[in-house]
């Protein structure tokens, strides 16, 4: 076991225990936020996972998680936009703790890979996470108001 599956490791129970517990228990938006923080988790086990086992195979599949887990966020919000609307889950400590976790995964995969192709699509997968958390955070705590009832307010 090298340095980077014991990270993966440590990341997937540290970072999963408290997803599960989220969404096991908890009210709706907690569980949506916890959704959302599992992604991420999974994304970074990925990344680390694809330098361990040196399967770049790996990185592509962070890629997807990257661009799909807050896309089905987002469908979440909008499917459960009544119930969220009443209560709005605080996102914030979440988000920070994952763009607070990506930036030394990318960073430290970025070195060790080097400068070229697999380091620009690091930097992509990580802005893409990165993003799409806050994206996400914002939407679920009510940031986000829809055009149509920014005009209804007026």
């Amino acid at each position: 076991m090298n340095a980077w599956l014991a990270c993966a490791s440590v990341l997937l129970v540290a970072g999963l225990f408290p997803v599960v517990w989220g969404v096991a228990t908890g009210s709706l938006g907690r569980r949506v936020v916890a959704q959302n923080c599992g992604t991420s988790v999974v994304c970074l086990v990925m990344l680390l996972l694809a330098q361990g086992y040196d399967r770049p195979a790996y990185t592509d599949l962070a890629l997807v998680l990257a661009v799909l887990g807050p896309v089905g966020t987002l469908v979440y919000a909008r499917l459960l936009a009544d119930e969220l609307g009443e209560s709005p889950p605080k996102a914030q400590l979440p988000t920070v703790l994952a763009a607070a976790a990506t930036v030394p995964v990318v960073i430290a995969w970025c070195v060790a890979a080097g400068p070229g192709r697999a380091a620009v699509k690091l930097v992509v997968v990580g802005v893409l996470l990165v993003a799409g958390n806050v994206i996400s955070s914002r939407t679920l705590s009510g940031a986000y108001v829809e055009p149509s009832e920014a005009a209804r307010r007026d």
